[in-house]
């Protein structure tokens, strides 16, 4: 009895021994998984078949959603709402099919085949910039070579657009994968629009009950977080690649809607998603003429400054309560992990996990009384206001 009240009052006394003790037992639990990982390959091979179609018919879900629920609010049957907007989105696809795809396919086509040349111009356009008498004295001040250079400029393009192919070999490759996952998701989302107010309720009914208010807040809580960040970035990317493409036809740029096609896909990424979509535009604007290239700059410019003063406040608002500078890291991160999927989920996911987080510690606090309450002080003002 003595023993054990020593030990509990080290445990509390001493916040190291709890750190290195929680440690211990994450390295612990680490160790054991890697021991017998291969019992859980199965799981891991399902995982991986019906992540996609998952995660595609939980985007299609938070989109379409509202729009059911709103037909239904007109006393519209459920189920006879969703073969409605089916109908309405399959018109749509038609529509999409005869007059946007044709032209769409064939500016990326004219895209691809002339990039290696664009490319090849570019080059020769930063050599003679390169050769000009005021950067001439700045490479005599600085003692700098052009030659070497422009040529490691070359290397880095070359090896960019084998990058690029290398890509779409490998999306050819999982375009199989695609196609299922688009072919299963039409018959998963019907299911999921008609059953789907009824599945927090079966998920509670594997909790205990005494926890069952605390999960179904955290469950309200990631999906909000979800969906208001789901919805928000598509809206915000649509608006970034309408805005673009008035922009870009208006001044003129080539393959304009390609150009802000790949703007609108890559705004969902935030804060890196905008500088990877400039590049291409930049140098078909660069080929085209410099005047070009300095209406493409303007228009990008005004762009992002409707995006980010106007658009996003309205729609996206503080919804996720991350740093921008946290964003980044995670984004970088999930990347290096999980490649162009993490990227895309790196938000979403981390959202996700820091409501978990945040609720498993307040669980934490209380059971394990650790952590002394706030001083009185503190309490004051919030006291002062509730009163």
């Amino acid at each position: 009895m003595h023993l054990r009240n020593g030990l509990k009052s080290i445990l509390q006394a001493n916040l190291l021994v709890r750190a290195v003790l929680v440690i211990l037992l994450i390295g612990l639990t680490i160790l054991v998984y890697s021991k017998i990982g291969f019992l859980f390959r199965p799981l891991t091979v399902l995982f991986k078949t019906i992540a996609l179609p998952v995660i595609l018919t939980g985007i299609a879900y938070y989109l379409l959603n509202p729009i059911v629920d709103y037909l239904e609010t007109k006393r519209l049957k459920r189920a006879y709402s969703i073969l409605l907007l089916y109908l309405a989105i399959a018109g749509l696809l038609v529509l999409l099919v005869l007059n946007v795809i044709p032209f769409l396919s064939r500016q990326i086509a004219g895209l691809i085949e002339n990039l290696p040349l664009y490319s090849t111009q570019v080059q020769e356009q930063v050599k003679q910039l390169m050769a000009s008498p005021y950067l001439s004295q700045f490479n005599q001040w600085t003692g700098s070579d052009p030659v070497a250079w422009t040529d490691n400029l070359s290397g880095d393009v070359s090896g960019f657009l084998t990058n690029i192919m290398g890509g779409l070999g490998s999306f050819i490759t999982a375009l199989k994968d695609i196609v299922l996952a688009l072919a299963m998701l039409p018959f998963i989302l019907f299911y999921l629009l008609k059953d789907g107010k009824k599945l927090p309720k079966y998920l509670l009914s594997f909790a205990p009950t005494r926890l069952r208010n605390r999960s179904f807040r955290i469950m309200s809580e990631m999906n909000g977080q979800i969906s208001s960040y789901i919805r928000g970035q598509i809206i915000v990317s649509f608006c970034i690649g309408a805005l673009l493409y008035i922009g870009y036809l208006i001044i003129g740029l080539k393959y304009s809607l390609v150009l802000a096609l790949i703007a609108s896909c890559t705004s969902i990424i935030p804060y890196l998603g905008p500088a990877i979509a400039i590049t291409p535009a930049l140098i078909v604007a660069a080929v085209t003429s410099p005047a070009m290239l300095l209406k493409m700059i303007v228009i990008w410019t005004i762009v992002q400054l409707i995006e980010g003063k106007f658009i996003s406040p309205q729609i996206m608002g503080k919804s996720l309560h991350v740093h921008p500078v946290t964003i980044i890291f995670v984004i970088l991160t999930a990347g290096n992990l999980f490649g162009v999927v993490g990227v895309i989920l790196a938000v979403p996911g981390y959202a996700v996990l820091k409501v978990v987080a945040t609720n498993a510690f307040a669980w934490f606090r209380v059971r394990s009384g650790w952590y002394a309450p706030l001083p009185a002080a503190a309490d004051a003002p919030e006291a002062a206001e509730e009163s």
